[in-house]
């Protein structure tokens, strides 16, 4: 990448981390990306595609009718950014881009740059700016209003910068990438009363304290050892005065896993848990399982050519492994065949890493970040892979 473009997006990846857009609020952000591609060219813009999503079309020869799908996230996370010595740091209070959602959405737009510059591609491009990545279910929004029977493409690749790994380096996972994700919530109804009288209760708390020792069973008695999975209690409420026994308890949390069969496992042994105790105490118990995100898991094919891709513009390890995080980029992968890789975004020093309010996105990772993205549209567009 010219130095010229470099610093073209580095300005505009520092812009939106300065003017973050919270999921489900992301339109200045949108507006940002269409004024960009207008400067570039690009005539075929799509906006309020899933909400303040933006599709942008990129074609090029005649006979071809080759499409490949790249994405970008766009929002970010209700986060008080603490780094607020940097000249970018956000001027939203509690609003930050602590995913370096801001250097995807950048990278996109260099892709797109490279590809207009670049006269040796015929075919389609979709740009597929997305909202509302962070648990705003952007991605089945997207899907849900058309995405690929109006913008229809082949395959689809997407990223994500990753600290820890060394800047601009690609890694390529052989299967799967992230983990599939639920949120969970468990309610216990008894029969309040005065705290002097338990015997005339029926004691909600009592299910609750029951209900985290249980659930630790989830995963350690109930999974096969090597296919892994992750039940995190989170939350836990009851009761409203000192001198009273509660008649409702909540618990609340989250579960991971990286195979489906074991999400199933997890969200039955979660509600057998539940009956169970309120049985056992003479309760009423609501149990909620919803899943986010499913396993975000890589089709052989596309990994192998995006690995290919990767190669041509920075070093590549396909010695990862996956992580327990979520991405819905997964839901797209149930669509078409695609790929996702991380790209580096260098040391974790000093809080550099994801979700945290020292965050910031490394701004050297871009050559590499549009250039996978562009090497790999190119490459699928041939026929690769």
């Amino acid at each position: 990448m010219d130095p010229e473009l470099h610093a073209r997006l580095a300005a505009w990846r520092r812009h939106l981390h300065a003017n973050p857009g919270l999921t489900l609020h992301e339109q200045d952000t949108a507006a940002f990306v269409v004024e960009k591609l207008k400067e570039m060219g690009v005539s075929e813009i799509t906006p309020g595609v899933g909400g303040h999503g933006v599709v942008a079309t990129l074609r090029r020869g005649d006979g071809s009718n080759r499409a490949v799908g790249l994405r970008a996230d766009m929002d970010a996370l209700p986060i008080q950014e603490i780094s607020q010595d940097l000249p970018w740091a956000s001027k939203n209070p509690g609003v930050m881009h602590a995913c370096g959602h801001d250097g995807h959405t950048a990278a996109l737009l260099g892709a797109a740059q490279l590809l207009l510059n670049d006269p040796s591609w015929t075919g389609t491009v979709q740009l597929v700016f997305q909202p509302a990545e962070e648990g705003g279910g952007g991605a089945r929004k997207m899907i849900a209003e058309g995405l690929f029977q109006r913008f229809p493409m082949e395959r689809i690749f997407g990223w994500h910068n990753w600290p820890g790994l060394p800047t601009g380096t690609i890694a390529v996972h052989d299967s799967a990438v992230m983990a599939a994700g639920a949120r969970f919530e468990m309610r216990f109804t008894g029969h309040g009363g005065h705290a002097a009288l338990p015997h005339l209760t029926h004691d909600a708390m009592l299910g609750l304290g029951h209900a985290i020792v249980a659930l630790q069973s989830v995963v350690s008695r109930g999974l096969d050892p090597l296919r892994s999975g992750v039940v995190s209690l989170t939350i836990a409420k009851a009761g409203e005065a000192q001198n009273q026994i509660t008649e409702w308890a909540e618990l609340k949390g989250t579960a991971r896993w990286l195979h489906e069969e074991v999400g199933q496992t997890i969200e039955r042994r979660m509600g057998e848990i539940a009956q169970g105790i309120a049985a056992a105490f003479n309760l009423q118990v609501d149990f909620k399982f919803r899943q986010g995100v499913a396993v975000t898991a890589n089709h052989p094919a596309e990994r192998d050519l995006a690995a290919a891709a990767g190669a041509l513009v920075a070093p590549v390890t396909r010695d990862v492994q996956p992580a327990m995080t979520g991405e819905d980029f997964s839901w797209y992968l149930k669509e078409v065949p695609g790929a996702f890789v991380w790209i580096g975004n260098g040391p974790t020093d000093g809080g550099r890493e994801l979700h945290n309010a020292n965050y910031d996105f490394n701004d050297e990772a871009l050559p590499a970040a549009s250039g996978f993205l562009a090497s790999v549209a190119k490459k699928a567009l041939a026929g690769e892979g």
